[in-house]
């Protein structure tokens, strides 16, 4: 695995190739639920405010995670969320739904951006200069802040939808394919929250 130093001077080389101004990083959860938006955030850093242990989210701990989503709120420039509901997911599909996601959030940062850093191998469009880094969340330190800040607000959602639909366990397993939640398919059909472009939702719904 390369070195952090290694990394920072790679960030900052990719910084450079688009000169000065700032630079914001944009991640997004949700992609492969069965229920539920996906939810992207944009997040533009305060260099002059560190904030440590920023990582893949996927990496962190649920209290870590929430622990950094209230830094960096307090400490980044500023960030933002946006979402693709689950009727968009079915009409557009998962990624262009999430290239949407991503786009809207980037449209919501209070302050313009230069560049966008965005996780993974895909776009959205977007009016600025963009760069794709895969595995960008644990490479670049605003990727990393915006994978944080998506998925505890998108935990938080799956909350929600559990206090509405508790016979499904959306806290638990917010969404994803487990076997506890298809059992609660079959067992109770889709709510719609489901999304029924997804073939364990579609295999329960009435002919």
């Amino acid at each position: 695995m390369p070195s952090p130093s290694f990394l920072r001077a790679r960030q900052l080389s990719l910084l450079f190739d688009f000169g000065d101004g700032l630079m914001a990083g944009v991640d997004e959860v949700g992609r492969g639920p069965l229920a539920g938006p996906v939810v992207a955030a944009a997040v533009i850093l305060d260099e002059r405010r560190k904030i440590r242990g920023l990582n893949d989210s996927k990496l962190l701990s649920a209290p870590v995670r929430e622990r950094l989503n209230d830094e960096i709120r307090d400490k980044a420039l500023c960030c933002s969320i946006g979402q693709a509901s689950v009727e968009e997911i079915d009409r557009l599909n998962i990624l262009q739904a999430a290239l949407l996601a991503m786009r809207r959030a980037v449209d919501g940062l209070r302050l313009a951006p230069r560049v966008v850093f965005i996780d993974g191998n895909q776009l959205p469009r977007l009016p600025m200069a963009c760069r794709a880094i895969v595995g960008g969340d644990a490479k670049v330190r605003a990727i990393s802040a915006a994978s944080i800040v998506a998925k505890v607000y998108r935990d938080r959602l799956c909350g929600d939808l559990h206090e509405e639909h508790p016979e499904y366990g959306f806290a638990a397993h917010k969404g994803y394919s487990t076997p506890e939640h298809l059992d609660a398919l079959r067992r109770h059909g889709a709510c719609r929250h489901h999304r029924r472009s997804f073939m364990p939702v579609r295999e329960v719904l009435p002919e």
